[in-house]
């Protein structure tokens, strides 16, 4: 029986680069990182509040990472879309779609990381 979800695994070509976006533009902590025993560099980010952990994986002997468009993301909430989509600009990482309301109050919007991963930043009702 499943007790609960411990991570999900991005497998990308240059591990530094992504770790600093999700670790210094989105504010994810780096839990730990190691190289596994098949040789896999790996490299886990939780978000404050989560339990969930997001492995970052460079394995270059799986061969090229190609990313398809729209085939996963993941999703972060956000206390305020405009001032988090102002500091990402500012960190070269500007928003690649939205802000969008999304219906209930909040809003929603994307973006990229830097393997071409998609990322959603959603703003609940009530927040700010």
């Amino acid at each position: 029986m499943i007790k609960k979800l411990l991570h999900t695994r991005y497998r990308v070509t240059d591990l530094e680069k992504t770790v600093s976006f999700y670790r210094d533009v989105l504010g994810l902590e780096e839990v730990r990182r190691h190289t596994s025993g098949r040789g896999s560099q790996l490299v886990f980010l939780k978000a404050p509040g989560s339990e969930q952990e997001i492995e970052i994986c460079k394995f270059d002997e799986s061969g090229p990472v190609q990313v398809g468009p729209d085939l996963t993301h993941l999703a972060f909430e956000v206390d305020d879309l405009e001032t988090f989509a102002k500091q990402t600009a500012a960190k070269g990482y500007p928003l690649s779609d939205g802000p969008h309301p999304n219906g209930k109050g909040g809003a929603i919007a994307f973006i990229d990381a830097p393997e071409g991963y998609e990322v959603e930043l959603i703003q609940r009702s009530g927040a700010r």
